[in-house]
C-alpha cells in the first residue's frame, strides 16, 4: 500500500472547481466551469474490465490529475476519463457504477458513504485548503473582522459555509452577526466589481482570476492559516475515492492508479513544470485559460496524503463538520473502512 505523504500548502480562493466540488450549484454535464467542454477521453459507460473510469470535478479539485488525464502516465494503466461541474452528475455516476475512481470535494465523499452503506472508499487527500476572504479595501486583517459586515460567499449547505461560520465562531463572532449573501462565484465577480468596498470568500481559481481581473482586490484572509491557528490541522477539502466493489475486484488497477496520480501531484506541483501544467488545466477546461492556471496551482493546495495520516486529517475535519451539521457528512462519521489501506 502507499503510505507516501506529499504536501503542499497554498493561499487564494476559488473557482468553479473546488467550489464546483463543494457547492450545491454546479453545471450539468463534462463541461468546465466556464462553460468550454473537457478535452479528456469521455469514460466509457460500459468499458472492458481493464480500463480504470475515472472523473473529475472542474476547480482545484480535479488539478492534481491533468498530467495523468492528458495522457502522461503508464501506459499500463489504461484510463479513460472526463472533467465534470456538477456534484449531483459525479455522484450518480458513482452510485450507478458507470465511474470507478474520481476526484471530489471530502463531505460528497463522506456523505456519499453514509448514503450507500460503504459503497465507495476514500483512497487519498488530494487537495488542502483553497479558501480565501478577499477584499476591495482595508478594513479585514482577521475573521473577527467580519462582524457586521457583508461578504459575498459561494458553497451554501457545502463544505465552504461550514468552514466559514466555524472559523467566525472560533474567533467570537456569531454567524447570525455577518450578513453572509451565497451567490455563484459569477455573481460574487459581478457584485465585487460593481462596489468600492466588497468583501468576498471564493475559492480557487475563481479568486485569482478575480484579482487578475481586479487589481483592488486582495486576500484579506487565507481561511487554511486561520483553521490551522486553531490547532485543527490541516483543510482537507478535496480527495480521489473509488467504488468498494471495484476496489475488491480489481486491486491492482487500484494501486496502479494511486502510483500514477502520485507522479501527476509531483508533476503538477513543480515549478519547473509550470507553464506546461498550466496549458493541460487549461486545455481540459479546469480552468478558465492557461494564465490563470499558472497563478492558481501553486495556491490550489495540491497534496497526496494516503494511509493513517490521511486518516487523521480526515477524521479531524469530519468531527468539526459533523459538530457543525451533522447532515454537512451524511449524518453519522464515516466507518473504519471508508479509509483505503488502513487497518
Amino acid at each position: 500500500m502507499l503510505k507516501r505523504t506529499i504536501s503542499l500548502l497554498l493561499c487564494a480562493a476559488m473557482a468553479a472547481s473546488l467550489l464546483t466540488a463543494c457547492s450545491r450549484n454546479g453545471q450539468q454535464g463534462s463541461a468546465s466551469s466556464n462553460g468550454s467542454q473537457s478535452t479528456s477521453t469521455p469514460v466509457d459507460p460500459d468499458p472492458q474490465s481493464d480500463v480504470l473510469r475515472f472523473s473529475a470535478m472542474s476547480g482545484p479539485t480535479g488539478m492534481g490529475a491533468a498530467w495523468l488525464m492528458s495522457g502522461k502516465g503508464d501506459e499500463g494503466l489504461k484510463l479513460t476519463s472526463e472533467v465534470v461541474a456538477d456534484n449531483t452528475a459525479i455522484k450518480d455516476a458513482l452510485i450507478s457504477g458507470s465511474v470507478d475512481v474520481a476526484a471530489i470535494a471530502t463531505n460528497l465523499a463522506a456523505t456519499l458513504s453514509t448514503k450507500t452503506d460503504g459503497s465507495i472508499q476514500v483512497l487519498a487527500v488530494n487537495t488542502l485548503g483553497v479558501l480565501y476572504v478577499l477584499e476591495k479595501g482595508d478594513s479585514v486583517h482577521s475573521m473577527a473582522d467580519l462582524k457586521g459586515k457583508t461578504i459575498y460567499a459561494v458553497g451554501q449547505g457545502a463544505n465552504p459555509e461550514y468552514i466559514l461560520k466555524h472559523l467566525l465562531v472560533q474567533n467570537g463572532v456569531d454567524p447570525a452577526d455577518v450578513d453572509i449573501q451565497f451567490l455563484s462565484p459569477q455573481e460574487i465577480t459581478a457584485k465585487m466589481a460593481s462596489s468600492e468596498s466588497g468583501i468576498c470568500m471564493l475559492p480557487v481559481p475563481a479568486s485569482t482570476a478575480l484579482m487578475m481581473k481586479d487589481q483592488g482586490v486582495h486576500v484579506a484572509v487565507n481561511l487554511s492559516d486561520a483553521w490551522e491557528e486553531l490547532g485543527e490541522g490541516s483543510l482537507p477539502q478535496g480527495c480521489i475515492v473509488a467504488r468498494t466493489q471495484f476496489i475488491e475486484e480489481h486491486p491492482d488497477q487500484v494501486e496502479a492508479f494511486l502510483r500514477e496520480y502520485e507522479k501527476s501531484i509531483a508533476f503538477m506541483t513543480a515549478e519547473a513544470n509550470r507553464s506546461e501544467a498550466a496549458q493541460m488545466v487549461a486545455e481540459l477546461g479546469i480552468a478558465p485559460n492557461d494564465k490563470v492556471a499558472a497563478m492558481a496551482i501553486p495556491q490550489a493546495g495540491l497534496t497526496f496524503v494516503t494511509g493513517e495520516a490521511m486518516r487523521t486529517m480526515l477524521e479531524n475535519y469530519f468531527a468539526v463538520l459533523f459538530e457543525a451539521n451533522p447532515a454537512s457528512i451524511g449524518g453519522s462519521m464515516p466507518y473504519d473502512s471508508f479509509y483505503y489501506g488502513v487497518d
